[in-house]
């Protein structure tokens, strides 16, 4: 069982930048499809962004392209999200998801493991 943990959320002005992290158990992290996705307050999750094994392809949801950017470090099983000029509209919980090979999909059924979530509160 791959155990994912989502760390670097918080409060941020609007405008601001943050880096949440997603920290990999297992040695398999290498060879996954990492996602991100977000849970706004009283919405359904919705994707955000998602990289493959090797980092060569990623696939942005329209709403966060130009402004965020995953990036993996496979020596340290971790994937990140770099989030700038976050708006109100970025306010969630985020949660990173695994477990998956080929193309980023945004559907989250295409992923096997999931974080517990972090919390980003961006005011405005």
């Amino acid at each position: 069982q791959v155990q994912l943990v989502e760390s670097g959320g918080g409060l941020v002005q609007a405008g601001g930048s943050l880096r949440l992290a997603c920290a990999a158990s297992s040695g398999t992290f290498s060879n996954s499809t990492m996602g991100w996705f977000r849970q706004p307050p009283g919405k359904e999750r919705v994707f955000v962004g998602a990289i493959t094994w090797n980092g060569d392809i990623t696939n942005y949801a329209d709403s966060v392209k130009g402004r965020f950017t995953i990036s993996r470090d496979d020596a340290r099983n971790t994937m990140y999200l770099q989030m700038n000029s976050l708006k109100s509209a970025d306010t969630a919980v985020y949660f990173c998801a695994g477990g998956r090979t080929g193309w980023p999909t945004g559907s989250p059924s295409g992923y096997a493991y999931w974080g517990q979530g972090t919390q980003v509160v961006v005011l405005s």
